[in-house]
């Protein structure tokens, strides 16, 4: 409210003097025309080079606007952290990127309550999420007659004449995305402007984003926000924040000329720093460091707890489980670390052991083939909110019967079936966010420890429990450790393929990445989306609350670290091939998240990937490579359609008989899928199953 009523002042200030300029003087481009002064913000962006602090004339004290709200942006129109990602909210520090994120607590979305989310976590990044979707609010924006790039068309976003750009500032390259007004908000005047990118932003770099020309239903021009349309062309006290906000809208404006992006129509320009690698992946990266170090290259500890013996009729393909505990340090503030924990961070901000051990339980199958000849090892991914016991399911026992593997499983603590009550507490209050995302970075530490005891000679296959009767070892350690993982166990996967020191190759079943695009796609949010309606009821405060809880699931969830999940490895990491397996119309995890995954992989994708006609799009599977015709040494994507109808092409989850049955556990339970995944899995190839044809999953 604080915030309309200096906006509504802003406006007011420009009006009663008469120097608002009409819309039509705001498309004004270099050299200026009528209504635009010579040496306007907007006409000294128009020419390349940079554009200097006296390109803006004085005007008088009367037309001075007044100053924006502490913490909150003055562009932004009524809504504080709008627009978002944004550099405004941040300031100079000693970090990779040179910046520090700086919410102010009395700009962050508030609960019904009245409590404001508290910043801390988020103001420790030096940056913001590299799969930020970019959030502005302009009422009676209309994207139909506006000409924006949708979800079906993405090779639009990159026209010349594009409504919408964005720009890296370091290289010029324009970035593609797709835009999208919030369908969840019943009320249009609360519908949130959505751009997401279809390929994630690159680490460290500072992006810049243009809104021009925009279109209401009946294809009118938008008028330009007051407060924007007065920081271009007013001047302001020294030493004001908007002073230095007209400073900050300047080096924009010039970063997009230079760009070739003309101001024509202009009605919002911004920019944002991506956080750097260090700033996203540091605190795992320091836990897995210091434990294996620890280790001086042996096997964790571990304890076998039960093993259970099963005959060729109670399972054809699994000869036996066993269960145990694999001790883990313990980085958590918290003895045992149990949910509502955060990581104990020292005062560099780092996580230091809190001196305990966790004992991370695992549960493993060992298929009937491993008594003939040794199963190679590989860690199981559960799905979202389950547990170890996972790894019992029909598709992996046969998966490990069928091509020889042994599965192990621990729990992605932090959002494992033991977590349940606490994450939907923290959807009341979203200032304790950061225990489920904490959880999960020390998960990240348990899998790489199952994992090591996987392979190293004093671990698992030194216990009789991984033996025949004779002392011969079921697991082939030599063959190299992989990872499957499903759904949840795709999403987490990827941060943990990332950060293994050990696994080279994986499978990432119905994958995704990106919480802020998945969650409302998803039918799994809806009753933490009725959790938040009761807590957070309006849809543009969500949306910011997504934004920012996104920021946080970077430290956990292959969004954060794609860049590095092949060929780009982080520190301590071999390259990784990947293959993501896709389910046509997944009602859970939304194949368009997968879609973007694949690009910033640069992946490859299995053509045809489906029948002709099947998807939306205009052309489907833009921006990513075909497969090669003969087997790929690389990572790639794989869809598997069972017959469901495409989803929704708005940001809503596909509820209704419209769409079908949920295709999501196809995948995994087809034969040639599993076939397809166990080439890879052993030897990093992909290898066409389909005989050239779409790949079609049979029901489950």
């Amino acid at each position: 409210m604080r915030l309309r009523l200096v906006v509504a002042g802003l406006v007011m200030a420009v009006t009663s003097t008469a120097v608002t300029p009409a819309p039509a003087d705001l498309v004004t481009s270099a050299p200026a025309g009528p209504g635009v002064p010579a040496g306007s913000v907007l006409a000294a962006a128009s020419t390349p080079g940079p554009v200097p602090a006296a390109a803006v004339p004085a005007v008088p004290a009367a037309r001075t606007a007044p100053g924006a709200v502490a913490g909150c942006d003055p562009i932004g129109g009524a809504e504080c952290l709008l627009p978002f990602p944004n550099d405004w909210f941040t300031t100079a520090a000693r970090t990779p990127t040179g910046l520090r994120v700086t919410l102010a607590a009395e700009a962050m979305p508030r609960n019904a309550a009245g409590t404001p989310i508290d910043p801390a976590q988020w103001n420790a990044a030096d940056g913001f999420s590299p799969g930020s979707m970019l959030l502005a609010h302009l009422p009676g924006l209309d994207l139909g007659r506006t000409g924006a790039a949708p979800v079906t068309d993405i090779a639009w976003s990159l026209r010349r004449d594009a409504p919408i750009v964005i720009v890296d500032t370091g290289t010029g390259e324009r970035w593609p995305y797709w835009a999208e007004l919030d369908a969840n908000a019943a009320d249009p005047a609360r519908r949130a402007l959505i751009i997401r990118p279809a390929r994630n932003f690159l680490e460290g770099h500072r992006y810049a984003v243009a809104l021009r020309g925009l279109k209401n239903a009946a294809g009118e021009d938008l008028p330009v926000p007051g407060a924007f349309a007065t920081l271009l062309g007013g001047e302001f006290p020294a030493g004001g924040e908007l002073a230095r906000r007209q400073r900050a809208l300047r080096r924009t404006l010039a970063d997009l000329a230079r760009a070739g992006v003309n101001p024509r129509g202009l009605h919002l320009a911004w920019d944002f720093t991506v956080a750097s690698g260090q700033g996203i992946a540091g605190p795992v990266l320091a836990m897995r460091d210091r434990a294996l170090r620890d280790l001086r290259g042996g096997s964790p500890l571990f304890e076998v707890t039960s093993v259970a013996e099963f005959t060729p009729e109670q399972d054809p393909d699994i000869a036996r489980e066993v269960t145990g505990e694999v001790l883990v340090p313990n980085f958590l503030d918290r003895p045992g670390g149990p949910p509502g924990s955060a990581l104990n961070r020292g005062p560099d901000g780092l996580p230091r052991p809190l001196g305990d051990t966790l004992r991370a339980g695992f549960l493993c199958v060992i298929p009937r083939s491993a008594f003939e000849r040794a199963a190679q090892p590989a860690l199981y991914g559960h799905g979202l909110l389950g547990r170890a016991s996972e790894v019992r399911a029909r598709n992996v026992r046969a998966m490990a019967g069928e091509h020889g593997f042994v599965f192990c499983a621990t729990r992605w603590i932090g959002m494992s079936e033991e977590d349940v009550p606490h994450v939907s507490g923290v959807f009341r209050d979203l200032s304790r966010f950061g225990t489920v995302t904490d959880r999960l970075q020390q998960s990240l530490l348990n899998f790489v420890l199952l994992g090591r005891a996987m392979i190293i000679r004093d671990g698992l296959a030194s216990d009789p429990a991984f033996q025949d009767g004779r002392g011969r070892p079921l697991i082939d350690r030599r063959a190299g450790l992989a990872f499957d993982g499903n759904s949840q166990g795709a999403i987490a996967g990827g941060a943990l393929v990332a950060v293994s020191p050990d696994v080279r190759n994986a499978v990432l079943g119905v994958p995704g990445m990106n919480y802020s695009t998945l969650l409302n796609r998803s039918v799994d949010f809806q009753p933490f989306q009725r959790l938040m309606d009761d807590s957070y009821p309006d849809k543009i405060t969500q949306q910011v609350c997504f934004a920012l809880l996104q920021m946080l699931w970077d430290r956990a969830e292959t969004n954060g670290y794609a860049q590095h999940l092949t060929d780009d490895p982080l520190p301590g990491s071999p390259r990784h091939r990947v293959l993501l397996h896709v389910a046509f119309g997944d009602h859970q995890v939304a194949t368009v998240a997968a879609e973007v995954e694949a690009r910033t992989l640069r992946a490859r994708v299995r053509r045809p990937a489906v029948t002709e006609g099947r998807s939306p799009d205009v052309v489907p599977y833009w921006g990513i490579a075909p497969l090669p015709d003969r087997p790929y040494a690389g990572s790639a994507l794989v869809v598997w359609d069972s017959g469901t109808p495409a989803p929704p092409v708005t940001n809503t989850p596909p509820l209704g008989p419209e769409y079908g049955r949920d295709p999501h556990e196809d995948p995994r339970n087809d034969p040639e899928a599993r076939l397809q995944k166990a080439y890879f899995l052993r030897q990093g190839l992909v290898v066409d199953v389909c005989d050239g044809s779409p790949c079609l999953a049979d029901p489950v």
